[in-house]
């Protein structure tokens, strides 16, 4: 890996009703740490061939609400690399809104621009033993 560039990862999906976890439709925070881990696993699969270990968030701040129907779009990259350690930062950003007119169940926006429903930085491990070198 060449340390100037960084590895980087986004998913982007819809949150279902399944998602839905209190009133109003409200996605429960624990879900953008969910998607977070997904990140995280392919930022180590992608620098070490391996899926690794989440160890800890250090920060994790929650900034706007995300409701049933929403897309997120999760991205997340490393900043840092230990010998085995590796430290990454996260956002999730809702980019479509569900909109909530009479009539209209279905009824979505497009944002203009994402907004910013969650921040997280945290520290992954992959053992030594289990690195692999890309060409």
């Amino acid at each position: 890996m060449n340390n100037d560039t960084p590895i980087t990862s986004m998913i982007r999906l819809r949150m279902g009703s399944h998602d839905a976890h209190y009133a109003g439709n409200l996605v429960d925070g624990a879900k953008m740490l969910q998607l977070f881990g997904d990140v995280a696993t392919e930022l180590l699969i992608r620098s070490d061939g391996d899926e690794g270990l989440f160890v800890a968030y250090d920060s994790v701040e929650f900034l706007a609400p995300v409701r049933a129907g929403d897309y997120i779009e999760a991205v997340g990259h490393i900043v840092s690399m230990g010998k085995s350690s590796r430290k990454m930062v996260f956002e999730a950003r809702k980019v479509i809104s569900a909109v909530d007119i009479p009539g209209q169940p279905s009824a979505c926006d497009v944002l203009p621009e994402p907004v910013t429903v969650c921040r997280a930085s945290g520290t992954c491990v992959v053992p030594a033993d289990c690195q692999r070198i890309h060409p």
